[in-house]
Formats: C-alpha cells, sequence, structure tokens
C-alpha cells in the first residue's frame, strides 16, 4: 500500500525549492558570463547579451546582477572559488608537492574540456581585475593573492624535501600561474580528442624543462645593458611627432596595464605627460585607438627582439633563451613596459585579430627557434606549439615581478623566473 504525501519544497531534490533554483539560474548566468566574457571581452558584451542567449529578459537577469561590473565581479570570484576547490580537492587526494603542482595544473585543461562539452559551467579568465573597482577589486585581489601563496607553499615544500629543484619560489609561482591564465587564448585551438595529450606535454615541459642533457642549462652573459638599449635601438627615432607618440604610447601602456581599459583616463595620461589635452588628442583619436596603438609599438618592439636573437651566433635553445630575458628586461626597464593581453578583449573584433595574428607570427617564431633547438640537440624533443604559448602566458604576466618580489638585478631576475621552462620542476636526474 502507497501512501501520497505532498513535496517536502526544503527538499534539495525538490523543483519547489527555490533556493536550489536561484542558485541554479545564478549559475547558469555566471557560466555564460565567462563564456561571452572570455570569447568577446566584456566591452564587448552586454547585459543584453548575456540574458538572450539564456532566453531571459533583461529584467529578468538584473534580479541576479544589478550592473556589468557586478557580473563580472561575480564571475571572477566564482572562478576564484572553482580554483581554490580544485586545490582542495588535490591536497586531500596528494600529500607531495609534485602531485599537488601537477594535479592542479592538469585541471585547468579537464575544466576546459568540460565546459566546451558542456559537462561543467564555464570559468572566467582573470583578465580585467584593473578594471573593478572598490571593494570588488579588494576582494578579487585578496582572493587571488590567498590562490598565489597556495600554490607557493606547495613549491616551497618540494624544495625544502628535495622532490623540485631549488628556485625562487615567487619568480616560479607567477610563471606558473601566468603560463595556467593563457591556456584560453591558445586551446580553442587543439582539438577536444587531444586535449589531454595536449595536458600531459605542457606539464612534462613544466616537469622537466626543455633544455636537452642531464645539467641544468646556465644562460649565457649578454653583457651590462645590452637587453635594455640593443633591443630598441630601432625605437630611437628623430622625428619629433614620432617621439611624442611614443611616448603617448608608452604611458598609455602603463595605464592600461595598471588600471585596464575601463579604468584608464585619456584626461589623465594627458596630465601624466604635462601636454594639453588639445595637444594630446591632436595625436590621438580615442581609447580604443591608443590602447591599438599601444599593442602595436609592443608588437614591434617584440619582433625586433626576435631579429636580433635569430641573427646572433649559438644553439635554439641560446636563442630562445635570449628572446625570454631580454623581453622580460624591457617590461621591466625603462624601455617599457610592453601592452599586458589582459586588455586584449577591449579591441573591437577586427582590431583584435589584427593583433593576435601578428602575435601567433610572433609565438611561431620563438618556437623556430626552438625547433632549431631540436634539431641542433640543445632542445630535447616536445610539442614546440605547446611549449611556446605555455611561455608566451608567462612573458606576458612577468611586467608583475616586482608586485611579488624585490629585484635588484634584472638580469638574475629574468634567469630566475625562466628557469622552470629551461630546466623544469623536478630535479634534473629524473629528466
Amino acid at each position: 500500500m502507497t501512501t501520497d504525501r505532498n513535496p517536502d519544497p526544503g527538499d534539495a531534490s525538490s523543483p519547489f525549492n527555490r533556493t536550489v533554483q536561484h542558485d541554479a539560474k545564478r549559475a547558469a548566468i555566471l557560466s555564460q558570463a565567462a563564456k561571452l566574457f572570455n570569447h568577446k571581452g566584456s566591452r564587448a558584451t552586454t547585459l543584453r547579451d548575456i540574458a538572450e542567449s539564456l532566453g531571459l529578459t533583461k529584467t529578468s537577469l538584473y534580479y541576479y546582477v544589478k550592473t556589468k561590473e557586478d557580473l563580472i565581479y561575480q564571475c571572477y570570484m566564482a572562478a576564484l572559488e572553482h580554483h581554490h576547490t580544485n586545490l582542495d580537492e588535490v591536497e586531500k587526494k596528494y600529500s607531495s608537492a609534485v602531485e599537488r603542482a601537477s594535479g592542479y595544473f592538469l585541471s585547468h585543461f579537464d575544466t576546459w574540456l568540460a565546459a566546451q562539452e558542456g559537462r561543467a559551467s564555464h570559468v572566467a579568465v582573470l583578465l580585467e581585475i584593473a578594471a573593478l573597482k572598490g571593494t570588488h577589486r579588494e576582494e578579487v585581489e585578496a582572493r587571488y593573492i590567498a590562490l598565489f601563496k597556495r600554490l607557493r607553499e606547495y613549491l616551497k615544500q618540494g624544495m625544502a624535501e628535495g622532490s623540485l629543484r631549488q628556485g625562487e619560489p615567487t619568480s616560479t609561482t607567477l610563471a606558473l600561474l601566468g603560463s595556467v591564465d593563457w591556456t584560453f587564448s591558445w586551446l580553442q585551438h587543439v582539438p577536444p580528442d587531444q586535449l589531454q595529450t595536449v595536458g600531459k606535454e605542457a606539464l612534462d615541459i613544466l616537469a622537466h624543462g626543455i633544455s636537452n642533457g642531464a645539467a641544468a642549462y646556465k644562460p649565457v652573459d649578454i653583457g651590462d645593458g645590452d637587453s635594455e638599449t640593443s633591443a630598441l635601438q630601432g625605437f630611437n627615432r628623430k622625428e619629433q611627432n614620432r617621439l611624442k607618440q611614443e611616448a603617448f604610447f608608452k604611458t598609455g601602456t602603463w595605464f592600461f596595464n595598471k588600471q585596464g581599459f575601463n579604468g584608464t583616463s585619456l584626461d589623465e595620461i594627458a596630465e601624466q605627460l604635462h601636454v594639453s589635452k588639445g595637444a594630446f588628442y591632436y595625436h590621438i583619436k580615442n581609447k580604443e585607438d591608443l590602447l591599438f596603438h599601444c599593442y602595436i609599438r609592443s608588437l614591434d618592439i617584440m619582433e625586433e627582439i626576435h631579429a636580433l636573437a635569430a641573427q646572433a651566433k649559438g644553439s635554439g635553445l641560446e636563442k630562445a633563451e635570449l628572446t625570454c630575458r631580454r623581453t622580460f628586461q624591457v617590461q621591466n626597464s625603462d624601455e617599457g613596459p610592453l601592452i599586458r593581453y589582459n586588455t586584449i578583449t577591449s579591441l573591437p573584433i577586427e582590431r583584435r585579430r589584427q593583433i593576435l595574428k601578428r602575435t601567433e607570427a610572433g609565438n611561431t617564431h620563438f618556437g623556430e627557434f626552438l625547433n632549431q633547438g631540436i634539431q641542433d640537440g640543445s632542445v630535447r624533443p616536445i610539442n614546440t606549439f605547446v611549449a611556446q604559448h605555455l611561455i608566451a602566458g608567462a612573458v606576458n604576466a612577468s611586467m608583475d615581478i616586482k608586485l611579488w618580489r624585490k629585484v635588484d638585478d634584472i638580469n638574475l631576475a629574468a634567469i630566475d623566473y625562466f628557469d622552470v621552462f629551461l630546466n623544469g620542476l623536478l630535479p634534473r636526474s629524473q629528466a
């Protein structure tokens, strides 16, 4: 005999549980927003776009978020909670530093694949933290710092117990996070059925490095001051207008890197340069145009660095390492900074494609150094496509080094920073 009973609205499985339904809808909104922000950028994505893609009205969306900044903030906090949850899981599953670091790194590839296949939510890439204001920025930054410290503790633990090579843990953590953050830009080009293989190839590069042989690679001396000036010889132009534009682009790059696209004011840049607004707007049409030319300037510099490395004598590994070190030194010297790609989604799609096409050409040029190294024996057999993008992500994050550690010698700091890609995390005897 059966007894009818009314559904309990407090039951989590009940369709009448309002809290569960509210949380499910909010999760769907954050996932869809993360997907659009990662692809189109927050500037090009409207709340209406998100609402319509979910079959909601804009009014319904306002029940969950009040403004676009509030939505970005919620997406970023959800992403950070996702990353911390992954760390919680690897800490429960593994006790060694090596397994914990490996598990966290591979989880990013699993997350990407699961989102593409519809098995899990999309996770926002933390591109525009600088554009957040007040407590939103403070909370996101605090949670990110906590993530950074947890990962760094794994490295410190491994170095202390001897399971990881000795190195500078703060620099290594920043380089690894830069590589992880950048995966969103290139995993879309990897077929889904190859993603797990690519993840293992990426982990192998971080574990063992790219240099061949049992001994750790020691970077060659490039001379005092060489890296800060020789790479930019082509930019010492005499034309007065060109010099003024260089000043605008250089200062604009600094503001965009520090404050994001939305947080940057052209009037503030003009004031920083001690020029009138009229003189500034004579050279600069608008903020989008300035950002675009900041990217062009950085790409011009990177292409010249690649050209100098290609002309240099030495192995493919030496050319690749020199490219990394010179880029790092420009980033952190008076000649810099180079633009950080966290603002790339603020450009309209056509200009973004133009920038990314040149960027990919530069990454491919770097990959040619690695292929040369494989041929001459200085680089061990690796997937150069994966290696060039891992290192590109680290290069993008390298301008933040002074926020995390004291830098007395830029050359030595650069060597510390890229050591993980050259020699790996594991002792060389395990290579």
